[in-house]
């Protein structure tokens, strides 16, 4: 069982960033179009597999943000990633682990390299004792490969253990889930978490809402 963190296991920071240009008078989605350009290479990308740090980022994204003509501030993105956890995820995890299957977390991340960077990066005591859930947790800014980069998922394979057909795989981007499919996981597109883990019962076979 693999399962991707900000938008599977928290609310997304999806929410989060519509909230914010709302509030701002910036097009509602402008922050998801700046990401999805250039994606392999652009602010986000970089700052996930570890090639800049937060101060990189910020410059890098505000950069982009202007080409579009809007000052975004990419300090405020940053503190706009940590969502909620979702109770009912973190019970069917732990269902999922009392029925003896693998569990790994699959994560694009950053890691901080100061104590102004640990605080974007926390993810709070809720979020971290829900992570400590997992027996793996493979981070992009770790391992310095990303989602949706084939090589990532290969490595994942790999630190679990386990082969393509036996995994499933959940994530709230189908960009992510796209390249796992491919390679033979059965892949789960979170929409919300109901829908999330009826989809997950009816592959596993077992019971994971109360």
């Amino acid at each position: 069982m693999l399962f991707d963190f900000g938008g599977v296991v928290t609310t997304s920071p999806f929410e989060a960033f519509a909230r914010y240009e709302e509030a701002s008078g910036f097009p509602v989605g402008l922050i998801r179009e700046i990401n999805a350009t250039n994606p392999d290479d652009n602010a986000w990308a970089k700052l996930e597999r570890s090639d800049v740090d937060t101060a990189g980022f910020i410059e890098l994204f505000e950069a982009e943000a202007r080409e579009r003509g809007f000052d975004v501030s990419g300090a405020t993105v940053l503190e706009l990633l940590s969502g909620a956890v979702r109770p009912t995820m973190v019970d069917a995890i732990g269902r999922i682990k009392e029925a003896g299957l693998a569990l790994a977390c699959l994560t694009n991340n950053f890691k901080p390299r100061t104590a102004a960077e640990s605080r974007h990066a926390a993810r709070g005591p809720e979020a971290d004792r829900v992570m400590a859930m997992f027996d793996h947790v493979i981070e992009s800014s770790v391992i310095g490969i990303r989602k949706p980069e084939p090589e990532f998922y290969r490595r994942a394979l790999d630190i679990v253990g386990v082969g393509a057909a036996e995994a499933v795989f959940l994530d709230d981007l189908g960009i992510n889930l796209k390249p796992a499919r491919a390679m033979g996981m059965t892949t789960i597109k979170v929409v919300d978490a109901d829908q999330a883990l009826a989809e997950l019962e009816a592959v596993v076979g077992i019971v994971l809402r109360s």
